[in-house]
């Protein structure tokens, strides 16, 4: 999972890390101050500003607003770039807002850049950071507070590249030049944001409902089967196979949405304490369970601030299936909840982090301790893999292409406890996001490759920035060197969807194939009018299916919107949750207290709600058979007494050709009650698609939790 590339330029990042979250703070309802930064756009002149450690600073043309932007050229450095003196205009303690427009025309395919403040000596404190694609005018923005502990004696602001000992080697990646404009710093006043897992804070977005994204835009194209889902984001995706459905838990990126202002800033992961669950069968039709409540004082394990990067394993006790959820609470270590079934409830059995700097070899004062995979092998024993960064700040190629900050640990026969010693993994040029699988005996150790850490380079062979690549072993403990490497699975999602960044996988069996869950930028694409540079970091889940050489090896994927085949065909004939969704426009879903009828004694249901005139869901594959159906029955809450649901074949557009009407549905009295509607149904037979088109008045016309057709 994506958190910082950097931090500070000196001092150890795992100290900062389990501080930082309340440094970073979900945006309340505040008011921006007076603008800081003076001269933000260049307008006619580069007044207030300065080259430090080499370069030049020029006016351009190529602008965003104005008549100008600024022109960095001829950099010496990775620091080489605009700066500004802003000392005696901040004040520690103080929240802060900034932002700064970024644009560069040669280099690699997308590049990091960083807005940085510096307070003197070699105190370096990077404010806000985005992955730029070339020749595109991206965005910079982010809130901070400063330190009540920090020196302000001297505060400089700079827009900077990611440091390397020794750019000049490698100038075309290292010192391009880049375009600046509209910056912008302010002071965040009317209050100062509180901290996401303050108990006393009631604007506190932890999960007690099920927070979805209402897109009023087609996010996935009918057809498509990526995201998996649209009307909620999901990212470092882990599954679990069982009783014949695949479960995705998920990092509830749309947790970090809602506070910021539905998507209004970037995503820092500060405020995510929930995970997401959605179901599917047929890996088109997914289903959503809605959010754990991990974290915080409104969650299981109260001792955490943030469940980042779940993973999901089943095994029998004492005769039983058990479900262990494991997480990772932030940087600093992994938790892990219990269940009796995969949707919960969950509980925190052991009330404390299962991996923490205690844990024996798991720590080396650098790493990052989350990001965990679980296996259980085929005798019964549980073995745990997490960790990941390890910048340092040295600059060196060890800790570019080496950097040995992965684990992997003995779980007890509980699972809930570890046994021995946790061994390195030396994988190469490893960020984060451990991953692991078997088959045919071989275990498969994937992870998510670095942004170079500073290092001189990367070796021969080994991966490229930003992808997953992966190695093979005989034994779930290896060893893991750098000769069980094999290369790179899936390369960096720019190459696919034009949105950059890492990555974070899992890999399974279901129905006799393989595949790999990932994340991507897609739907925070679309909700940006399809540009990737103006994205936030807000991630969704996809599946893409993955194929293997005749030696075991894995051959790359090519990520896509297509996804994989349906696997299975939607049954009409029993009841199927209106929360299965295979495509929508305009909708979300919440928690009810109504119990599922699709899944009878589940500790959660939830239901299609924000229904609005011409809304509609669909699901795909659905057989009705060579006789056909007779009737459809919907269980709803009328909100209004003029709401209607359209069953529709084909397409979901009355005006499209391809288009059939075969049942229309009253959902108009009484209001806000719960209640089945029945209706005719005719024409519906063999394989289609269904769309529940919803029509009415203004405003939200009702709540829609379930539906089963009868055969005639």
């Amino acid at each position: 999972m994506r958190r910082w590339q950097r931090t500070t330029a000196f001092g150890a990042f795992m100290a900062l890390m389990v501080g930082s979250l309340a440094a970073i703070p979900a945006t309340s309802a505040t008011a921006a101050g007076e603008e800081i930064i003076v001269n933000g756009g260049f307008e006619n002149n580069t007044n207030g500003w300065e080259i430090r450690n080499g370069g030049n600073l020029w006016l351009d043309p190529d602008k965003t607003s104005g008549n100008s932007s600024g022109f960095i050229t001829h950099r010496e450095s990775t620091q080489s770039g605009p700066w500004q003196n802003i000392t005696g205009k901040v004040q520690a303690g103080k929240t802060y807002t900034v932002s700064a427009r970024v644009k560069y025309k040669s280099g690699p395919a997308t590049k990091q850049f960083f807005i940085t403040n510096f307070y003197g000596g070699g105190s370096y404190t990077n404010l806000a950071g985005a992955t730029i694609p070339k020749d595109t005018w991206g965005t910079i923005s982010g809130t901070f507070t400063i330190p009540s502990t920090q020196s302000v004696a001297e505060a400089r602001l700079f827009i900077e590249t990611p440091w390397v000992a020794n750019p000049a080697d490698d100038r075309d990646n290292n010192l391009m030049n880049f375009r600046v404009d509209d910056v912008s710093l302010k002071e965040v006043t009317g209050g100062t944001p509180t901290n996401p897992t303050d108990p006393g804070n009631p604007a506190n977005p932890i999960m007690t409902t099920n927070h979805t994204v209402h897109t009023g835009v087609q996010a996935k194209k009918i057809g498509d089967g990526n995201p998996l889902v649209s009307h909620k984001f999901g990212a470092d995706p882990y599954h679990l196979v069982y009783n014949g459905r695949v479960y995705m838990y998920m990092t509830n990126d749309t947790q970090e949405w809602a506070a910021r202002n539905n998507g209004g800033s970037k995503n820092t992961y500060a405020a995510i304490n929930t995970l997401s669950v959605i179901s599917s069968s047929d890996l088109v039709n997914w289903t959503d369970h809605g959010n754990i409540a991990v974290a915080g004082p409104n969650g299981a394990a109260k001792w955490a601030n943030n469940s980042w990067a779940p993973a999901v394993a089943v095994k029998k006790i004492n005769g039983k299936d058990k479900f262990f959820l494991y997480f990772a609470n932030n940087g600093s270590s992994v938790g892990v909840l219990t269940a009796d079934s995969p949707t919960g409830p969950w509980v925190d059995p052991i009330g404390k982090p299962i991996v923490n700097a205690q844990t024996p070899g798991a720590s080396n004062g650098k790493n990052w301790l989350f990001d965990p995979a679980v296996l259980v092998d085929d005798d019964g024993q549980g073995y745990l893999y997490f960790g990941g960064g390890g910048e340092d700040g040295s600059g060196s190629s060890q800790n570019e292409n080496n950097p040995k900050s992965s684990r992997v640990i003995k779980l007890g026969a509980n699972m809930i406890s570890t046994s021995g010693s946790a061994a390195v993994i030396d994988a190469p040029a490893i960020f984060e996001s451990s991953g692991i699988h078997k088959r045919n005996g071989k275990y498969y150790y994937s992870y998510s490759s670095n942004f170079g850490n500073g290092g001189p380079g990367r070796l021969p062979g080994y991966p490229a920035h930003g992808v997953i690549a992966y190695m093979m072993a005989d034994n779930p403990m290896g060893p893991w060197t750098p000769a069980q490497y094999k290369g790179t699975v899936l390369p960096n999602m720019y190459q696919f969807f034009q949105v950059g960044g890492n990555n974070h996988q899992s890999f399974f069996e279901f129905n006799g194939k393989w595949y790999i869950s990932y994340h991507a930028g897609t739907l925070d694409k679309a909700l940006n009018n399809n540009v990737g540079g103006n994205t936030k970091g807000y991630r969704s889940t996809h599946l893409n299916e993955v194929t293997y050489n005749a030696d075991g090896t894995m051959r790359v994927v090519n990520a896509d919107y297509k996804g994989v085949a349906q696997v299975g065909r939607l049954r009409p004939y029993s009841v199927n949750e209106a929360e299965t969704i295979g495509w929508q426009n305009g909708v979300t879903t919440t928690n009810i207290t109504e119990g599922s009828r699709q899944f009878p004694g589940s500790s959660v249901n939830l239901a299609v709600n924000n229904i609005h005139n011409n809304d509609w869901i669909g699901v795909g594959g659905v057989d009705f058979g060579s006789s056909g159906a007779a009737s459809i029955t919907a269980k709803v809450k009328p909100l209004t007494n003029n709401g209607t649901i359209e069953v529709r074949l084909g397409s979901p557009d009355r005006n499209s050709s391809s288009s059939r009407l075969v049942a229309t549905l009253n959902a108009n009295t009484p209001a806000n009650q719960w209640r089945d509607i029945t209706a005719q149904v005719s024409g519906a037979t063999g394989v289609q698609n269904v769309y529940f088109v919803f029509r009415g008045g203004s405003g939200a016309l009702m709540e829609f939790d379930s539906w089963s057709f009868t055969q005639r």
